[in-house]
């Protein structure tokens, strides 16, 4: 009998199919995709999925699949297998490429120099026009991947200026390189972190950085492409901090139960120890809610409206500064800003409170005949509350980045835990001041 051929499976197909698959369902799955487009789709991979993929193939297979990938790339795959076949990996790269892979280990995941491909189009600067769109020809044909810039370079390796392809294609053919190249180049150090490098992306609307050292010899290139993913990972990793919970170190399948709950424990704990503060703070004013019942039907108001308003601003600081919209100087302006945000925010839902209080009174006679003095407890507590609780949830992050710590620690439940303490204390003080005599 004829044996079947199984049918080839699309990259679109995979890839909506991949986060369910187990390891040797995604080898299976891979090999039955067409040798035209599987190339295409393994480099839309991420680093650890790569890396699971290539170590679950027949050692043959490895060199060819750790051979397509540009130095930079490799780099991340090598380090995100386990410590013990990262040699065995590193073996099936050429010997040039082996190379540029180990310098690039040196730097940090999270540098400059440890996103760059140093494989980039270079001319010299006293090539003509012509000369060097056919230096650009055969770089191309023979390792450089991507040009989006050609670097101007001298003889040491120092980064003279760029010139764009269209720059080229529009010069005389005997112009010489160096009076059509821009000279004012946007650069990074090889130990600038990832986040600067992808503000400066922003900012300068770029398609490829140089990374130059010191003595500004040029080491390589970050890409956009390379940036789109950091970005990612950034904001991911600060979202999950703001949410009050360790960053994960890998898409939320992929990690472990046990590493999950390890994660998210740590935080939780702390924030329960500092909410058993709460009940501290409602047993020190025992005696005033004894006398005044009516206090504690508005304790969750006064206490969840603080932490929202601290929430609220600490995400917003957070946010801005990890987009350079507000910087660490900026912190007086900020705090002027929310002081009188907090007191107007604080004044609607006090006016709200208030009326509240007053319409209930007038239709069911539910607070008493002190009505009137609960409902300006409660509507000063909140103006109170609510500018605490931006004021504070605003400067926290300051004074984390002032520290050296991200300020994405500064999590929303951790800002709303303080303010439901220092709420209690407010709302107290103010009802003592105002019912003494009355209910107290």
């Amino acid at each position: 009998m004829e044996t079947l051929e199984p049918e080839p499976i699309f990259p679109h197909e995979l890839r909506d199919a991949w986060p369910a698959l187990s390891r040797d369902e995604r080898v299976e799955s891979f090999k039955l995709v067409p040798h035209a487009t599987a190339d295409d789709f393994f480099l839309t991979l991420s680093a650890p999925e790569q890396a699971e993929l290539i170590l679950a193939m027949a050692p043959g297979e490895r060199r060819t699949w750790m051979r397509l990938l540009a130095p930079d790339d490799a780099v991340d795959v090598v380090q995100a297998a386990p410590s013990e076949h990262r040699e065995a990996l590193l073996r099936e790269l050429d010997e040039a490429t082996r190379r540029e892979v180990q310098v690039l280990q040196a730097y940090e995941e999270d540098e400059a120099g440890g996103l760059m491909n140093p494989r980039f189009a270079r001319v010299r600067p006293e090539m003509t026009i012509d000369e060097a769109i056919g230096y650009l020809r055969m770089q191309t044909r023979e390792q450089v991947e991507t040009v989006y810039y050609g670097y101007v370079l001298d003889a040491r390796q120092h980064l003279l200026g760029v010139v764009s392809l269209r720059q080229l294609f529009q010069a005389a053919p005997d112009k010489r390189v160096e009076e059509v190249m821009r000279r004012d180049v946007a650069t990074v150090s090889e130990d600038t972190h990832q986040e600067a490098v992808s503000r400066l992306f922003a900012e300068q609307g770029l398609m490829a950085i140089p990374v130059v050292d010191a003595e500004r010899r040029m080491k390589g290139i970050v890409t956009v492409d390379d940036i789109v993913q950091v970005v990612q990972e950034e904001a991911t990793e600060d979202i999950q901090k703001v949410g009050g919970m360790e960053a994960l170190d890998a898409p939320y399948f992929e990690v472990g139960l046990l590493d999950m709950l390890k994660k998210r424990a740590g935080w939780l704990l702390v924030l329960f120890v500092g909410e058993m503060l709460t009940a501290t703070a409602m047993g020190h004013f025992e005696e005033e809610i004894s006398r005044a019942v009516v206090l504690a039907l508005f304790v969750p108001l006064i206490i969840s409206s603080g932490g929202n308003s601290g929430s609220q601003a600490t995400t917003l600081i957070i946010r801005s500064l990890a987009l350079s919209e507000v910087r660490l100087r900026d912190w007086w302006r900020v705090m002027r800003r929310e002081v009188v945000a907090g007191m107007a925010l604080g004044t609607i839902l006090g006016a709200v409170g208030i009326a509240r209080i007053l319409v209930w009174q007038g239709l069911f006679h539910t607070y008493g005949e002190h009505a009137f003095l609960v409902a300006m407890t409660v509507g000063l507590s909140l103006v109170g509350v609510v500018t605490w609780g931006t004021l504070s949830g605003s400067m926290l992050p300051f004074a984390l980045r002032r520290l050296g710590f991200d300020p994405a620690s500064a999590s929303a439940p951790f800002v709303a835990t303080l303010v439901d303490v220092s709420g209690l204390v407010i709302y107290f003080t103010v009802a003592a001041i105002l019912l003494r005599g009355t209910l107290l």
